[in-house]
């Protein structure tokens, strides 16, 4: 009778289960693109559909719901813009990107308040609280110039984020020339060749937010 010595082979159908899920790391850059494009998408589409009311009336609530939802996907592109450093690694770089989370944080309020209470638009407290609204959009526009100059994202990722923010140059010219109704549609179409154009370039490519 001999003796088998030899250590017995081992078993390779467990490997999959014990190493458990394998996860994307550029899922979460992918998330914020579509967050951000499906925002602007809306705020555009909202646009398109009350290019007719007085800018001094009441908007309805289909409006005020598609600019929260744009502001909501700035917070997701953001987001995205802290993950992968696009404004530098340095320590003031990242404070931009904190400073511009409250300033978004500050204009959803408003915007909610807008939403649910619109009574007290012309309070005091909520008029001061709108110009947020204004100040966030400032602080996406430096934002996007402090990454075209860090360089960290590449090809359209890294200009697309100051394109975005060129509505002003648009806007000021279309209102003289076309009037408030007909400059609704030029705001709708800079939406989404800035900010909605930049998600998907997020979401198909969020490699380019990465160094090389």
């Amino acid at each position: 009778m001999s003796v088998n010595t030899s250590p017995a082979p081992a078993r390779t159908d467990t490997a999959a289960v014990s190493a458990g899920p394998v996860t994307d790391p550029l899922r979460p850059i992918r998330l914020g693109g579509l967050a951000m494009a499906a925002g602007a998408a809306a705020w555009a589409v909202g646009s398109m559909l009350t290019y007719d009311v007085d800018p001094a009336g009441e908007y309805p609530l289909y409006y005020k719901a598609s600019s929260l939802l744009f502001q909501l996907g700035l917070v997701a592109l953001v987001s995205v813009q802290l993950r992968t450093r696009a404004t530098g690694t340095g320590r003031l770089a990242r404070r931009l990107l904190h400073a511009e989370h409250v300033l978004l944080g500050l204009a959803i309020v408003s915007s909610i308040q807008w939403m649910v209470a619109p009574d007290v638009s012309e309070d005091a407290f909520w008029l001061a609280l709108d110009a947020f609204w204004p100040l966030s959009m400032l602080g996406m526009a430096a934002i996007g110039i402090r990454i075209a100059i860090a360089g960290r994202w590449r090809g359209p990722a890294r200009v697309w984020p100051a394109v975005a923010e060129t509505w002003l140059l648009f806007m000021i010219p279309a209102m003289a020339l076309v009037g408030d109704e007909a400059s609704a549609f030029v705001s709708a179409g800079h939406l989404l060749v800035g900010y909605t154009a930049l998600g998907v370039i997020l979401a198909v490519r969020p490699e380019l937010t990465l160094p090389r």
